[in-house]
């Protein structure tokens, strides 16, 4: 990784109210009504306490739950899984693994052609960097997500 991705005050004192409850008190944002449970947008979703680069739209899809959800992560290095048996039940709770932000959690009931995962991500733990905007927000590595001929992400 080009920069250095991590938690800092300064971030912290920049958060909403609702992005505080949820990327540091663990909290969950209202279905369907969020900032980009349905967004198409080409682009990528980075931490909004970190800037590390989370999630890519060629990997979003509409889950139906009203959250914005991926297949996988851009880097399986930036995310962190942990077991979360609040509320009484088991779930794997996902954290960006720089910045130790709730993003969200993982589950095995995602479309098996790609790969079976469903990550149901808050959009309050998110900000979204558009293609166009990648280079000069200094994303530009993540380009080649979106240069595909027939728009899938390259394997």
């Amino acid at each position: 990784m080009s920069q250095d991705y991590r938690k800092s005050a300064e971030a912290i004192s920049r958060l909403s109210p609702d992005q505080y409850r949820v990327t540091q008190e663990g909290g969950t944002e209202p279905a369907f009504d969020n900032a980009y449970w349905d967004s198409k947008e080409p682009g990528i979703y980075v931490d909004v306490v970190s800037g590390e680069p989370l999630f890519a739209s060629v990997d979003k899809y509409d889950s139906g739950t009203g959250w914005p959800t991926f297949s996988k992560p851009i880097d399986r290095r930036n995310v962190v899984e942990v077991q979360d048996s609040s509320l009484g039940m088991f779930r794997i709770e996902v954290r960006s693994a720089h910045g130790d932000s709730h993003l969200g959690h993982v589950f095995d009931d995602g479309p098996v052609e790609t790969g079976g995962l469903r990550y149901c991500m808050n959009s309050a733990a998110l900000r979204f960097i558009p293609r166009d905007d990648l280079e000069r927000e200094g994303y530009g590595e993540y380009r080649t997500l979106f240069e595909h001929p027939d728009g899938e992400r390259k394997r």
